[in-house]
């Protein structure tokens, strides 16, 4: 029984989702562009200690206390297991990126163009099977209690950890 459920395609797309989107993320922060929202996780493990892919959990940790109380449900656990799996995946292919990788100002450049195309096609395939990381959310809770729209909901929320990344 647990073969079959290791090898069904939901299980199969998102960890080929996180892998790639943990991937994209890694790329946009070793860019060194400092032009991504995970810039701001960057950040905190700078100033405060952590790695980058810890605050990722913490942070999604607080966000799910945070969304339950905005729409005063139930805490969505589930968010978390996709947060750790991105926090873990985050740290592994930064740590890859850092001792594998050549770095240089073209590279970099490149790194951030293949990065948002990765974490794109990566968040496409982890949100078709399974839950949402509490980040995304929260952009729909922000979006259905302001009654506007999803890019007015990211933009708040990225806003947000711009300040924090301080």
């Amino acid at each position: 029984m647990n073969r079959i459920i290791l090898r069904s395609p939901r299980i199969v797309d998102f960890w080929t989702g996180i892998i790639l989107l943990s991937l994209g993320i890694s790329l946009t922060i070793s860019a060194g562009l400092v032009v991504s929202p995970f810039d701001a996780l960057v950040g905190l493990s700078v100033h405060v200690g952590l790695t980058v892919g810890s605050w990722e959990i913490l942070l999604a940790l607080i966000m799910i206390f945070l969304n339950a109380g905005l729409i005063r449900q139930k805490p969505e656990f589930k968010g978390l297991l996709t947060a750790l799996a991105t926090g873990l995946c985050i740290d592994t292919w930064l740590w890859v990126i850092e001792h594998w990788l050549q770095v240089g100002h073209f590279v970099n450049f490149i790194y951030f163009i293949v990065g948002m195309l990765v974490s794109g096609w990566g968040t496409a395939m982890y949100l078709r099977r399974f839950a949402r990381v509490p980040v995304d959310h929260l952009m729909v809770i922000i979006q259905i209690l302001t009654k506007k729209s999803v890019m007015y909901s990211r933009t708040l929320i990225y806003i947000v950890f711009l300040i924090l990344s301080f």
